[in-house]
């Protein structure tokens, strides 16, 4: 039986791969996309419907039959409020942010109704995830998003989206298969309690790293976009709208704060080492330093800032993953 079962479920997946590919763009719940079949409430109510019409033949009840021709034209009026409920929807797929190995990855699906009819209870559902359901109402648009477990590092690409209601009677069900061309960056979990930053001295490249404290004005400079926005001459931009500069302090030294691989020690293993950079990357962001990072095979030039931050953090996630 199991062997029969893995057999239909992969006859099942190749026909779903060759008959809905994955694609980038909105996706209309047409007539020939949306399924409908028996729940199996519904199978046992059509069971006892036809055991109400026996015992109503059997005894020839006139008031049996009436009540099961009524529930029976319910039953199927009920099918094309299930069917309609999801047919003409759109579903586009839209942001997903990254996230760390050990957290949820959420991915963003846009709904859109375009009737003029509230859609009820649609729900939708990631294989072997949990469903969302919503009501979208009539001639509007709904951001649904969507949680995965981040388990490993690196691309993370969903499984097969299914769409589906059973609304009104729960009876029927209805439903519809998406395959988004969607993926979001995990990054490696950072180290709980890592080692203190590396001592700055340590590195021999290009770039500032600035000590903590108060230490005195030392004039203006250039404003970049990796400057700090509390460090910009807020006054001096009143003054001259097109000139943008930052504030120097005397504690600015010519040392660079580098990350590399070789800091995290011999006896940790690779997944440990990038966790521990990634402690450190963040750690030294928190801190406003002017950091960069050195991997086998890649080099990140010191700088600082959210950009910063996020090519570091994309640089160790993707460390060894093949493209």
């Amino acid at each position: 039986m199991s062997r029969f079962r893995e057999s239909f479920k992969r006859l099942r997946q190749s026909w779903f791969v060759r008959r809905h590919k994955r694609i980038a763009l909105a996706i209309r719940l047409e007539q020939r996309r949306v399924y409908i079949f028996l729940t199996r409430p519904g199978i046992a109510f059509c069971l006892i419907l036809l055991a109400m019409l026996g015992g109503s033949v059997n005894y020839d009840l006139s008031l049996g039959y009436i009540l099961v021709f009524l529930l029976g034209s319910m039953t199927l009026v009920s099918i094309f409020h299930t069917f309609r409920n999801l047919l003409n929807l759109s579903l586009q797929p839209g942001r997903c942010d990254p996230a760390f190995v050990g957290e949820a990855a959420r991915f963003e699906v846009l709904v859109e109704n375009s009737g003029n009819l509230v859609r009820r209870n649609v729900q939708l559902i990631y294989e072997e995830g949990m469903p969302v359901a919503a009501d979208i109402e009539a001639n509007s648009r709904s951001a649904l998003w969507m949680t995965l477990p981040a388990q490993q590092r690196g691309w993370l690409v969903p499984p097969r989206l299914t769409v589906y209601t059973a609304y009104p009677l729960g009876l029927f069900r209805a439903w519809s298969y998406c395959w988004f061309d969607q993926r979001c960056l995990v990054y490696p979990r950072p180290e709980l309690y890592p080692p203190e930053l590396p001592d700055p001295g340590e590195g021999d490249g290009p770039g500032a790293h600035t000590r903590a404290g108060h230490d005195d004005f030392a004039g203006l400079r250039q404003h970049t976009p990796s400057d700090s926005p509390r460090h910009i001459a807020w006054k001096a931009a009143a003054r001259d709208e097109t000139l943008l500069l930052t504030k120097q302090w005397s504690g600015e030294v010519a040392l660079s704060l580098w990350l590399e691989w070789d800091m995290t020690g011999d006896d940790l293993d690779v997944e440990a080492r990038l966790s521990r950079l990634t402690a450190w990357v963040l750690d030294a962001e928190a801190r406003e330093l002017t950091f960069g990072l050195r991997l086998p095979g890649k080099v990140i030039e010191p700088d600082r800032g959210g950009n910063h931050l996020n090519a570091c953090l994309a640089a160790l996630a993707l460390y060894g993953v093949k493209s």
